[in-house]
């Protein structure tokens, strides 16, 4: 078995291994590249093609950003992230169309052995021995991902959910709630009357037609 087969089999596998370093490598890589270039510049966008999954046509990375493998992230259409984005994606991250994600967001899809003697040693070499073992990560289609939010592995976030600012998702959150806290809980389901149209001027109507919700 790969170290990459052990990963998506849910076993526990060593990131130091070189075969895994070489494919982090072509993500961190381009990484740098990407986090180099000005925002504007034409080059910087098509770098996300180069190390990620699949990805949708439409998409926007403020960066600077970080993947640890980007062949592990499979994104859908009409995504959007802000500033810091960190995705440690040693297992698969899935993450549906319209998605918003905040500044500081992080996701997490891997974890080490509590136990200190299982989580690292030394080989005959003095080289380092890491044990990491991972699960998925699912994002849902709509869901807003709010500033700071940490996303662990394991955790699958419904459509249209939405995590408030700071929060630390540890279990599955529920399509079409509103989301908190440390540890993130689900606190209400989002309704109409969390509609904010009444802010819309009248000149921008035509520009936010295109926001499901709108009129």
């Amino acid at each position: 078995m790969t170290e990459e087969e052990k990963i998506f089999a849910g076993k526990m596998f060593d990131p130091r291994r070189q075969e895994l370093r070489d494919r982090k490598h072509t993500a961190h890589s381009a990484c740098l590249r990407y986090n180099q270039l000005d925002e504007y510049d034409p080059r910087r966008l098509p770098i996300i093609r180069e190390f990620i999954g699949s990805i949708g046509k439409t998409y926007y990375f403020q960066g600077p950003i970080q993947f640890n493998y980007g062949c592990h992230t499979f994104i859908g259409e009409n995504f959007f992230a802000n500033f810091n984005l960190t995705v440690m994606d040693d297992a698969r991250i899935f993450i549906g169309d319209n998605v918003c994600i905040g500044p500081n967001v992080s996701l997490f899809a891997t974890n080490h052995p509590l136990l200190a003697q299982e989580r690292m040693g030394l080989d005959q070499d003095g080289r380092t021995t890491m044990a990491e073992f991972a699960e998925e990560i699912h994002i849902g289609n709509n869901v807003w991902l709010a500033g700071g939010v940490i996303v662990l592995g394991g955790v699958t976030i419904g459509d249209n959910a939405v995590i408030g600012a700071g929060s630390v998702v540890t279990k599955d959150i529920p399509a079409g709630y509103l989301a908190l806290g440390v540890p993130c809980r689900p606190v209400r389901p989002i309704t109409q009357a969390d509609s904010k149209q009444h802010l819309i001027l009248e000149e921008d109507r035509e520009h936010f037609r295109y926001n499901r919700n709108s009129p």
